[in-house]
């Protein structure tokens, strides 16, 4: 065995750090960073972006809901608010209620709107008349007939006048309800009449037989297939039908008769269901004069301050009109796009 070779291994490095080492390691150099591995970055980047997309998927769900809340808000005080849109007086008013347009079930024109209108404005102690202000080409005798009745009756319970003033038209079912008042003033080019009824509608009979086209229309009951546009009219039925109009034709001259009274200059013409305008109403009696609301407030009912008791939207209402439908696609569909965001 020679002297360079050693029979046992090395020692083991003794691990154990003195005083004196503390020293020398705070003096070293400290060691180098570890090499980036390549995919770090790809990671960070990913991080980032779900982070960013998190943050806008949460302020865009909460910009909706912020929405949605001021909607609901403002629903229920529109539900809550009159519908009525009165000023508060101290002192005699006329009372103003609008006809305008078709006069028909759900409509502005409805007779519920306007009689609930012309019930307020009658109950009010300090309304020295009504005025009705009409712009309408007619519409349902029925809604017509229940606003014509409801006058009557609230003029005999209250001991009020009632006015009309017509605007451009007051023709057919508007002026069913103009004969229950006192009096009517017009514009001399307002129209005025067409005191009559009537019931359209088309028949393609001859137009299918042309084409080829066949009609299988079964009931049961002889004329429940009446007036049906695909079938032909028979005699019977078209009798039947012209006799039910000219009932109602004869209820409309009764009530324009009733409230015109001897004022009527009446011929032949009068109940055909011609028109006239405002200056040759008032010369067949049709009209009492001529005249607009201010003129009627001020001179005629002698209480110049008018206020209005007609029904309005409110804001709800507006809101889900114009909007409506449209708006609630919208938001569903934003809302499923911020769904597809995760």
């Amino acid at each position: 065995m020679t002297q360079d070779q050693h029979p046992f291994p090395p020692p083991i490095p003794d691990a154990t750090r003195r005083p004196e080492d503390m020293f020398d390691a705070a003096s070293a150099p400290p060691p180098a960073a570890a090499p980036a591995r390549p995919y770090d970055a790809v990671i960070e980047q990913f991080a980032h972006d779900y982070l960013r997309d998190r943050r806008s998927e949460r302020r865009w769900r909460t910009f909706f809901r912020l929405i949605w809340v001021g909607l609901f808000v403002l629903l229920v005080w529109g539900l809550v608010s009159q519908r009525h849109h009165t000023a508060t007086t101290t002192g005699p008013h006329t009372a103003l209620v609008e006809v305008r347009g078709e006069i028909a079930a759900d409509t502005e024109a409805s007779a519920e709107l306007i009689v609930s209108a012309l019930k307020a404005a009658f109950e009010d102690p300090n309304s020295a008349a009504v005025v009705l202000r009409v712009n309408s080409p007619g519409g349902s005798p029925v809604q017509a007939g229940i606003v014509n009745d409801e006058l009557k009756r609230l003029k005999a319970l209250h001991g009020k006048k009632v006015y009309v003033v017509v605007e451009e038209i007051c023709a057919s079912g508007a002026y069913y309800i103009a004969a229950g008042a006192d009096e009517i003033y017009v514009d001399k080019a307002s129209i005025v009449g067409s005191i009559g009824v009537l019931m359209d509608g088309f028949g393609f009979t001859e137009l299918m037989k042309k084409v080829g086209v066949e009609r299988r229309l079964m009931t049961a009951g002889e004329n429940k297939g009446m007036l049906d546009p695909f079938s032909p009219v028979t005699p019977k039925q078209q009798a039947y039908a012209q006799a039910m109009l000219d009932q109602i034709h004869q209820q409309f001259i009764a009530v324009v008769r009733e409230g015109r009274g001897k004022r009527l200059k009446e011929s032949p013409e009068m109940f055909s269901g011609l028109f006239w305008n405002g200056e040759q109403a008032v010369e067949m009696g049709l009209a009492d004069g001529t005249g607009n609301l201010d003129f009627v407030a001020r001179e005629v009912i002698k209480a110049e301050e008018v206020v209005d008791y007609t029904p309005r939207d409110n804001v709800a209402e507006r809101l889900a009109k114009r909007f409506g439908a449209a708006m609630g696609a919208g938001a569903i569909k934003a809302m499923r796009e911020i769904g597809h965001l995760r």
